[in-house]
């Protein structure tokens, strides 16, 4: 079996530092190159992969801001179209464009809907419904108007992270720096809760992060900055839990699951994709508030941290993952 991976290209595959879908479409990949199979991704040209790279983009539009975006995605998207014909499958992880060339290549195509920007770009999907194969990344993340083939789960390489059992004092905020994400109720759940906060992350909306996170900065509320991956397992290991209070129906949650993985449980609010990764009262807490978060501070004495381990192990881990997809890739292809 012959599989391209479409990844984005806003950042390097894998990413430096920020870039959930790239990091994913990495992790399908290389996850494919492990079993054995003939996988060539197509990503930009410093990307990584254990196989075949196919990259017409120099850098990530997001890493080199002088570039046009669109220009950058037309030019790589139909590098893989037109060489279509050289694959059993591809995986499309470039959200709706490649479906615009679906029917005009032979090769089928699969696409994993990282989540929907906006309403507005559905009437795309919903145009090639009939002929094409759609999974979400959880059950909260799907549209009405769609068919859908599968929900798969984001799968994260464990290998990256250790399971801590004695954790720090501190709780972690990990995740861009912007009003859907929640930075500023972290802060305040800190604050109510007498806890140090340490928070990680790309600072995405800058008057946000002006208005409502640098005036509160101090020796109790810490920015560290964006964490790449060799402060990222120290960072949520040593974290007494990882405060996850999201202000938008969030498709999944990679942090939420790297946490687990550590042994960290997780106060989420109870939106979107939290109740499929978090076991209330057993890997973290769901809850709908500020108080109720601060509440659930106060009982993480009761969270076996080695059960947070163990779930995030058996549900979200890269092999898993794949082995979900390549089943999806031998049903399209039968």
């Amino acid at each position: 079996m012959k599989i391209a991976i479409l990844s984005p290209v806003a950042w390097r595959t894998p990413p430096r530092h920020y870039g959930p879908w790239e990091q994913i479409a990495s992790n399908i990949a290389e996850g494919l190159v492990k079993k054995g199979l003939d996988v060539t991704l197509f990503a930009t040209c410093d990307s990584i992969t254990a196989g075949k790279l196919d990259a017409i983009c120099e850098k990530g539009y997001e890493e080199e801001r002088d570039q046009d975006a669109k220009v950058l995605e037309c030019l790589h998207i139909s590098n893989l179209m037109e060489k279509a014909s050289g694959f059993d499958i591809i995986h499309n992880n470039f959200d709706f464009l490649p479906l615009t060339y679906s029917r005009l290549i032979k090769t089928p195509i699969i696409t994993t809907i990282h989540g929907f920007s906006s309403q507005k770009i559905i009437p795309v999907y919903k145009k090639y419904n009939a002929s094409s194969n759609y999974v979400s990344i959880s059950n909260a993340d799907r549209s009405p108007q769609l068919n859908y083939l599968a929900t798969v789960y984001n799968g994260i390489n464990t290998g990256e992270f250790e399971f801590n059992a004695a954790p720090g004092d501190y709780l972690l905020y990990f995740g861009r720096i912007h009003h859907d994400k929640g930075a500023a109720e972290a802060i305040e759940i800190a604050k109510k809760s007498n806890r140090k906060l340490i928070i990680a992350g790309i600072i995405q909306d800058e008057n946000y992060y002006k208005q409502k996170i640098e005036p509160k900065l101090n020796d109790q509320i810490v920015y560290v900055g964006h964490a790449g991956p060799e402060k990222r397992n120290e960072l949520l290991g040593k974290a007494l839990a990882l405060l996850h209070p999201i202000n938008f129906n969030e498709p999944f949650g990679l942090s939420v699951a790297e946490a687990m993985l550590c042994g960290t449980p997780v106060i989420a609010f109870n939106k979107g994709a939290m109740p499929e990764l978090i076991k209330h009262q057993e890997t973290g807490f769901l809850v709908n508030n500020v108080d109720e978060a601060v509440e659930a501070v106060g009982q993480l004495s009761n969270i076996n941290r080695m059960n947070c381990h163990q779930w995030a192990l058996s549900q979200f881990s890269s092999e898993k993952m794949v082995d979900d997809y390549f089943k999806l890739y031998q049903q399209i292809l039968a």
